[in-house]
């Protein structure tokens, strides 16, 4: 496995990916209207504009296999207030639990280290979502709030927020 910048002729599987694991990960958390097929295009809406425009200091990485398959990805974006949100690291399902997810964090936060060495990485991450929240703690990031995650369709549901200290 290889980890390298994401480009924009990563749009579609990302996309894909993005997609197939929400509804994986969310099946149970999240209504079976938000999961369908309209989310693959919701996804791709968001990432075509991502990444056509990419956020000024943002780090966009993906885990590809030997034959250049797209495994996993992870995306960056630092915000106004100096900190760095790790808005989405997803793997494929099927392949977690694989190692994938921790190298594209390591990955991720030693990037976030070097390029914003006095932001903090935090993540938002809904709270029954335990799998990630399991994934997350055991790899140092602390839980600093809980509050209601707004989704643009209507959807509320309660979430958490986790962050690793910078090191400045």
């Amino acid at each position: 496995m290889r980890i390298e910048n994401g480009m924009i002729d990563h749009v579609y599987p990302v996309a894909e990916l993005h997609a197939e694991s929400w509804r994986t990960a969310y099946a149970g958390i999240m209504p079976g209207s938000f999961l369908n097929e309209s989310l693959l295009e919701n996804r791709l809406t968001l990432w075509r504009e991502r990444l056509a425009v990419p956020t000024p200091g943002a780090g966009f990485f993906v885990a590809r296999d030997d034959d250049g398959r797209l495994r996993g990805f992870c995306y960056f974006i630092p915000q106004p207030d100096g900190r760095i949100l790790l808005d989405n690291l997803h793997v494929r399902p099927g392949l977690t639990g694989s190692g994938i997810g921790a190298a594209l964090l390591r990955h991720g936060l030693a990037w976030a280290a070097r390029e914003h060495p006095a932001g903090e990485v935090y993540l938002e991450v809904l709270s029954a979502n335990t799998r990630a929240i399991a994934f997350y703690e055991r790899h140092g990031a602390v839980r600093t709030d809980a509050r209601t995650c707004f989704f643009p369709q209507g959807l509320e549901l309660p979430e958490f927020e986790y962050a690793w200290r910078a090191a400045n």
